[in-house]
């Protein structure tokens, strides 16, 4: 009745699913796409919208709609939008800390903000470059050279900042007149750049000192709810925190009764006392603020960190996960591979252990892949939502050419390259309408084909 060619379910079986009209057949198309980490099981769902690393035809059993492949990856965040001012940093470093030209970490003190004019008008700034060589294959085999840079601020001290945080002040201002703001205090300011509605203006400062992690310790973090830590990851934790000594693991309180579970759990699996560090769960902004102070994360194999994952990959933070065989063992692998990253994506668990204790011990590895990541989240297609609308819309228009021709739903596993898709209007245009609680989208578009030259 509503002439709606495609129904997009983003539900499936979570709070607020309505399933029930979809089971009434109200468009010829009915697709599941991203809200839902699984298969329906349905029978009046035709496609699903997922990948080829998320879910490999040869595991096509386990779903009961098509596979409709997205190019990149199903998975989108609008982090770029959402949290700018973490397209850049600045690492705090006090003057005579390190040797000149050493590149100080890049992960114990940091100032991220939208116009860092104030910064370099008054504080020395200085840009350190150095060329690692790492492993060019995940088999280890043969050498690359990788160069890493890092934007430095120098500090005659780091006491003022060191002050404001131990005291819980809002901010502090430098011998410089520099003002920074404490990055724990962005709630108690701004309420919509708390949950990401709007960037803070302020100078946002992060240090590990606010979470109270060691600022020497290789810090492995987790930020999923705990339910996802079965006790074969757990196991795997464990193993990584005894073959690195120098190393912690970052957990949150989420929910906060599962606290002293877990860490009763790792004492009786040999981990030592002190290595697990939990924080409370923040607010949006905070959350992928603070993912830049660890140094690893450690994903979740069983049901991986989806919107999670790509928090900490936004960050700058590697993720190490394992793949499994169903969508929500997999999302983690299919976010790392479309970043660039496919050699963090273990095949067993002792691969998962040995590229995450790699890390932790190699620090021109760690280095040289945390500049990768860095990198790759503004250059890959990951966090591009520019190119994954339009991708999306060549893959629904797919769909509906296959509906046209009078043909049943079958899988969409290619991409052809000799034509493009123009947005507009035009005569083969239809509409897509999403059922998520009561938003309904509507768009058109038309095919134009080229020659390939």
């Amino acid at each position: 009745m509503d002439g709606i060619h495609i129904l997009v379910n983003m539900n499936g079986y979570t709070k607020g699913a309505r399933n029930e009209i979809f089971a009434l057949r109200p468009a010829p198309i009915q697709v599941m796409w991203l809200g839902y980490p699984g298969t329906s099981g349905a029978p009046f769902m035709d496609y699903i919208v997922t990948d080829s690393v998320t879910s490999p035809v040869e595991l096509a059993a386990h779903y009961s709609e098509k596979l409709a492949y997205m190019p990149d990856t199903f998975f989108i965040g609008d982090h770029a939008q959402m949290f700018p001012h973490i397209k850049e940093r600045i690492v705090l470093n006090t003057l005579g800390s390190t040797q000149a030209n050493e590149i100080p970490p890049d992960n114990v003190a940091v100032i991220n903000t939208t116009d860092f004019r104030p910064v370099l008008q008054n504080t020395d700034i200085k840009k350190i470059k150095e060329t690692l060589m790492t492993p060019s294959s995940s088999s280890g085999q043969g050498s690359a050279a990788v160069t890493v840079s890092v934007t430095v601020a120098e500090l005659p001290t780091t006491q003022h900042i060191e002050t404001m945080i131990s005291s819980g002040m809002v901010q502090t201002t430098l011998s410089n007149g520099l003002v920074l703001q404490n990055g724990l205090a962005t709630n108690q300011l701004n309420a919509k750049a708390a949950t990401g509605e709007e960037a803070p203006s302020q100078i946002l400062v992060t240090t590990r000192q606010q979470y109270g992690l060691p600022s020497n310790a290789v810090i492995y973090c987790n930020f999923n709810q705990l339910y996802k830590i079965d006790p074969s990851t757990l196991g795997m934790w464990v193993q990584i925190l005894k073959r690195v000594p120098n190393a912690v693991l970052w957990l949150l309180r989420f929910p906060a009764v599962g606290e002293k579970n877990i860490l009763a759990s790792a004492y009786q699996l040999g981990c030592p006392q002190g290595r697990i560090i939990f924080s409370n769960v923040a607010a949006k902004e905070e959350h992928v603020r603070r993912g830049q102070l660890a140094d690893v994360c450690l994903d979740t194999p069983l049901c991986n960190g989806h919107t999670t994952g790509m928090d900490v990959l936004w960050a700058g933070t590697p993720m190490v996960t394992l793949a499994g065989e169903t969508l929500a063992s997999r999302v983690a692998a299919s976010q790392l591979t479309c970043l660039g990253c496919p050699e963090l994506v273990a095949k067993t668990k002792q691969e998962y252990v040995d590229i995450a204790v790699s890390l932790g011990t190699d620090k021109e590895f760690l280095r040289a892949t945390r500049h990768r990541v860095w990198q790759a989240r503004t250059e890959s297609p990951l966090f591009n939502v520019r190119i994954y609308a339009s991708n999306l819309e060549k893959l629904f228009h797919r769909m509906w050419e296959k509906q046209a021709k009078g043909e049943k739903p079958s899988h969409i596993l290619e991409w052809p390259h000799h034509f493009r898709y123009v947005l507009g209007g035009g005569s083969s245009n239809c509409s897509v309408s999403s059922a998520a609680g009561s938003t309904t989208t509507t768009t058109s578009w038309h095919k134009k084909a080229l020659s390939s030259k």
